[in-house]
């Protein structure tokens, strides 16, 4: 769990080996995606989906997850899960269990539907008729066995690019149908999931869900949000459901190495995209999250993927490097122009990186504030006199006077 003093929790799953293996190649190397998979092991994350048990006909990227979960080399402290969408894959991954973690078996019961009719179709091929069939028999079983709290959720929350866009009146008009039924059954709802297969998710539609569930249903404490970055907007509606949260609340989020995934039946292929694994860390390490996730390992694990599926991903700090906050990480003040992909590795691999690289400048490059820096200082003081007093630090004539 990545914590804050600030902020609500958040539980953490990463998808690579799921969402994102699911759309790539079928033919990379299964001995290539164990060795993705104990590399994902050793970056510190806490919770890692290995794959689904499905049908290998309509998945061949999944052909070889058996083979994968019993080969690969199960970190102590790592919760390993599986998707299986059926009795029949759920019978398979209890076969592996452990190391995989039965956590569908412990969930609670959720009523659970597509707000668009054709991509659930398409997907599973059922309607939307079809799910909601199911959420009578489920409030029925979880009256029978003593169910104290349930969940709601809806995918293609926010639009669809087969029926256009979903205002945030109809999702909760939809949420609300659900709430009602569990109501009825005197069952407290504490969790809801927002899933957004189609990468229409926008920080705007988010901050006014979040903010209208919260203020409607205090008892849900538990959020779910499932984002795509098809269109740039899944880091974006992260960080405004992190500020539309609470500190008691937790938020339940995934993403991948490299932002890959999707699925073959929304329409945009590989380009659908995840929130980068280590873009995301990064983030949350600037707000002052504790992750306990090494980014330079993340970095190396994207690294692997990318030679894996031949192109480049979507991440940023893969690219550029996270920020040097260490002064043993900052950029030498004569670094030479820096304007190739592959210049821009020196963050990895240092100065052969941009070896040959253009240097215009006659005379090194020196700085008041470096030198502060390479003392042990600080390169600005808050309180103290540098650079304040320095002489070359334009100053009023007389003192401010208060207005």
């Amino acid at each position: 769990m990545f914590t804050s003093d600030r902020y609500c929790d958040i539980v953490y799953t990463d998808e690579t080996m799921r969402e994102g293996m699911q759309i790539e190649d079928a033919s990379i190397p299964v001995a290539d995606k164990i060795a993705l998979l104990d590399a994902l092991s050793e970056t510190g994350l806490e919770r890692i989906m290995v794959g689904s048990f499905v049908s290998a006909k309509y998945t061949p990227q999944m052909r070889h997850i058996e083979e994968i979960v019993t080969a690969f080399k199960p970190k102590p402290g790592v919760i390993y899960t599986a998707l299986a969408l059926n009795p029949r894959g759920l019978e398979r991954a209890q076969e592996f269990m452990p190391p995989l973690s039965n956590e569908q078996g412990r969930r609670r019961p959720r009523l659970y539907c597509h707000m668009c009719d054709v991509f659930v179709r398409r997907n599973a091929n059922k309607g939307q008729a079809d799910e909601m069939a199911t959420w009578k028999p489920t409030i029925e079983k979880a009256k029978a066995a003593g169910v104290a709290e349930a969940t709601i959720g809806l995918n293609a929350i926010f639009g669809s690019n087969f029926i256009g866009d979903i205002p945030v009146d109809l999702g909760m008009k939809m949420f609300e149908l659900q709430h009602s039924l569990w109501d009825e059954a005197g069952i407290t709802v504490k969790q809801i999931i927002l899933s957004d297969p189609m990468g229409w998710c926008h920080p705007a539609k988010v901050t006014e869900y979040f903010t209208r569930i919260k203020a409607k249903w205090p008892d849900i404490t538990d959020f779910s949000l499932h984002v795509h970055n098809t269109r740039g907007m899944a880091m974006p509606s992260i960080y405004a459901a992190l500020m539309a949260l609470g500190k008691d609340d937790v938020l339940r989020l995934e993403g991948t190495v490299g932002g890959i995934g999707g699925c073959p039946y929304c329409g945009n292929g590989v380009a659908t995209n995840m929130v980068p694994t280590e873009d995301l860390v990064h983030m949350l390490d600037g707000m002052g999250y504790t992750t306990g996730v090494r980014i330079d390992k993340l970095i190396e694990c994207c690294l692997m993927v990318e030679k894996m599926i031949g192109r480049q991903t979507m991440s940023h700090v893969a690219k550029t490097g996270p920020r040097p906050v260490d002064p043993k990480d900052f950029y030498d003040a004569n670094t030479p122009f820096v304007e190739t992909m592959a210049h821009a590795q020196h963050f990895r691999v240092g100065p052969s990186a941009y070896e040959g690289a253009i240097s215009p400048w006659k005379e090194p490059v020196t700085s008041l504030y470096r030198d502060r820096i390479d003392r042990g200082l600080p390169a600005y003081e808050l309180d103290g006199s540098f650079p304040w007093d320095e002489p070359w630090v334009p100053k009023p004539q007389r003192a401010a006077t208060a207005k």
